[in-house]
């Protein structure tokens, strides 16, 4: 069952899932029309026995509802998840299913797998949360880049969407909800806070103009510190491709540090559509970007980066690869630990590379100094 299953990243996944001859595909949300006539879409396309689950995954009979469909993996993809709680989740445990979510909210990400380990554990069933762009692929990044490292200095990483891909009203009031808010980041081996999407600077690309980045919370800055030893600086920054746009996401920023606007989540919406006008001025190629900076296995300082170029508005795939790959790995009777982590470590880079390749997608490693 894919929770979202018609929406901006859901459709992608079900999309990736429906051809498979070992998933039976349920694309499950509270609009039945919607549901339906998509998972009617999957059907034409695809000859998939989709079908279309109509549920509330906040209703209390939640748990009986996935019994009721039989479900074995629950990917939860209705965001945001900035706030939200785990009720999904257990609800997915008590009905002995796995689970796993797209959260890139940092809270629900850290605190998940202390929150959850015991019931998914009794269960004997796997929660993974944040199998997404991060911390899902960005640990793949960070750990293929850092092979045989006696140590690791410095995580950069930023993410720079495409102007004209499509956008979700869920996806911008997850980052809204800390924009101008103090941002817990490692730098100088110590915690400091830093304004959530200030601090603008820039950034180097290897197929994509340099554009200004500015501060985002994700759960790499709390996971990855402690993970890979980082002796000075975990960061990661969002760059957007307008100017105009990342320039008015810093002034929302400092109204909010000033006390003048108290929540700017609530002009998602309105930015959302706003956003189109903006279109013209930008692009349909998108990409990211993970520096690290450490000592090599032979002692030697080394400063590496790894590249991802999106083009054709294909950017909103990669924060749902994750899933995929591991929704097939479960489909393929995998066996993995019970209980419920982080999505850190649980792929390789190069098990991306099939997913990359479908979209056209062109990746860079570069030895930077």
């Amino acid at each position: 069952m894919v929770l979202g299953g018609y929406g901006n990243f859901g459709a992608r996944i079900c999309r990736a899932l429906a051809a498979d001859p070992s998933i039976t595909l349920l694309v499950a949300g509270r609009d039945e029309r919607r549901a339906s006539a998509f998972a009617g879409e999957l059907n034409h396309a695809h000859g998939a026995g989709a079908s279309a689950a109509v549920v509330d995954c906040q209703s209390p009979d939640f748990s009986q509802a996935l019994r009721e469909h039989r479900v074995e993996l629950l990917i939860h993809t209705a965001g945001p998840f900035q706030g939200q709680d785990y009720a999904v989740a257990r609800a997915c445990a008590e009905a002995g299913a796995h689970y796993i979510d797209l959260a890139d909210g940092r809270r629900f990400v850290c605190d998940f797998a202390s929150a959850m380990l015991g019931p998914f554990v009794a269960a004997n069933r796997v929660a993974i949360t944040g199998a997404s762009t991060v911390p899902a692929l960005s640990s793949a990044v960070v750990e293929f880049l850092t092979r045989g490292w006696q140590r690791v200095d410095s995580i950069d990483i930023c993410i720079a969407p495409a102007q004209t891909a499509p956008r979700g009203v869920a996806t911008l009031e997850a980052v809204l909800s800390y924009c101008g808010v103090p941002i817990p980041v490692w730098r100088g081996g110590r915690w400091q806070d830093r304004a959530g999407w200030a601090d603008l600077q820039r950034v180097q690309f290897a197929r994509l103009r340099p554009r200004l980045g500015a501060v985002c919370d994700i759960p790499d800055l709390e996971l990855f510190p402690a993970h890979y030893r980082v002796q000075d600086r975990v960061e990661f920054r969002a760059a957007l491709e307008v100017g105009l746009s990342q320039c008015a996401f810093a002034v929302l920023a400092w109204l909010r540090q000033r006390g003048v606007l108290k929540n700017p989540a609530s002009l998602a919406r309105l930015l959302n559509a706003g956003a189109k006008v903006f279109d013209p001025l930008g692009s349909a190629l998108g990409g990211m970007v993970v520096r690290v900076v450490g000592v090599n296995a032979d002692g030697v300082l080394v400063k590496r980066a790894w590249h991802i170029a999106a083009d054709n508005d294909h950017g909103p795939e990669i924060p749902c690869m994750a899933a995929i790959l591991l929704a097939r790995r479960l489909a393929a009777g995998e066996r993995m630990e019970s209980g419920a982590r982080a999505c850190v470590g649980l792929h390789k880079l190069e098990d991306f590379t099939p997913e990359f390749a479908k979209w056209g997608m062109v990746t860079d490693v570069v030895e930077e100094g």
